[in-house]
């Protein structure tokens, strides 16, 4: 798959602006937004179904599935200026003080073109500092509006992460950004659920990636694509930084093929724990569920060295390590 275009320059970011307003004020009143416009000429209409889409999107991003319960109120948008993504961040940038926005990059479960396949989950982590971008529009968000196209699978690629990593970090030295020295570029990680987590797999060999966190997943291959796709496993030999593997027990599809990854991996420190919930993980349940948590300890170590967010994994005793509700192996840690 070709890479997606990122609209950088202002110019010509207004120029895409003005020919979205002008195409969407000379469209047919059938071929507009799902509600009837209101009489009046083109822009009339047009105000009001930007009135409309606003009132619907900010009540979506006041729910508590979009929120999530960290410190910094998350949100969810698509950015015109990273238009084939779907973007969580801080509701109130400025709000983080002198904290710096780490940046985590997702790979969508079956590699899908949905970037609200795991909102709850890329909410919360957001919601503790993080800018979390997943390829695809929000598909099936919160606030989407019927008619939204089918989700695609296997048509997302390593490509459409790598883009999503350049322009966040070209957002950070980019004057008239939201995120202008708003982003720690020391702190970015990659993780991806099911086939995002071989994309992660692939895009944690990335010199910039700090941590890898791989989402009931592993080397799967060939994949079941037409023609199909192959991942070789010496592609785990090309991490460099510490990974966590979340498994969904025996139950789950990806069970062995972790298990197997537990066993091909020995350069880097690796920490697998297993829920028993099968391959859909907990992403469905509020604030992205147990593994959410998980996640976000893993990066709060991981990324900024916070010692409370290492005891979850370190030592005999650590938190995984003593909740009966999981099954913990880990290697070159203690």
């Amino acid at each position: 798959m070709a890479a997606r275009k990122v609209i950088n320059s202002p110019a010509r970011r207004a120029a895409a602006v003005a020919g979205i307003l002008i195409a969407a004020a000379v469209q047919p009143a059938a071929a507009q937004a799902p509600s009837t416009p209101p009489p009046g000429d083109g822009l009339a209409a047009l105000a009001a179904m930007q009135r409309v889409t606003a009132a619907r999107l900010d009540a979506a991003n006041g729910t508590a599935a979009l929120r999530g319960s960290g410190p910094f109120p998350a949100m969810l948008e698509a950015d015109l200026a990273l238009p084939d993504a779907t973007i969580y961040r801080p509701a109130n940038l400025q709000g983080l003080g002198r904290r710096k926005l780490g940046v985590l990059i997702w790979g969508n479960g079956g590699c899908s073109n949905d970037g609200a396949s795991a909102y709850a989950h890329l909410a919360e982590i957001a919601s503790h500092g993080y800018l979390v971008i997943a390829p695809g529009k929000p598909l099936t968000a919160p606030g989407t509006a019927s008619g939204a196209p089918t989700p695609r699978f296997m048509v997302t690629t390593i490509s459409d992460m790598r883009d999503a990593l350049d322009w966040a970090l070209a957002e950070h030295g980019r004057a008239g950004s939201p995120y202008f020295q708003q982003i720690d570029p020391s702190a970015v990680a990659v993780a991806g659920h099911s086939c995002g987590g071989m994309l992660a797999i692939l895009m944690g060999q990335d010199p910039r990636i700090k941590a890898v966190i791989i989402h009931n997943s592993g080397i799967n291959s060939p994949l079941p694509d037409n023609p199909p796709l192959l991942m070789h496993r010496e592609r785990l030999q090309g991490l460099h930084t510490p990974v966590l593997l979340v498994l969904g027990g025996r139950s789950d599809v990806a069970w062995p093929w972790g298990q197997q990854a537990f066993e091909d991996l020995n350069k880097v420190p690796i920490f697998v724990g297993s829920l028993d919930v099968g391959h859909g993980g907990t992403f469905q349940q509020p604030h992205g569920g147990a593994a959410a948590q998980v996640a976000t300890d893993w990066l709060e170590w991981r990324l900024r060295g916070d010692h409370q967010a290492a005891r979850t994994f370190e030592g005999a005793d650590c938190k995984l390590c003593t909740d009966p509700n999981w099954t913990v192996r880990k290697k070159g840690m203690r």
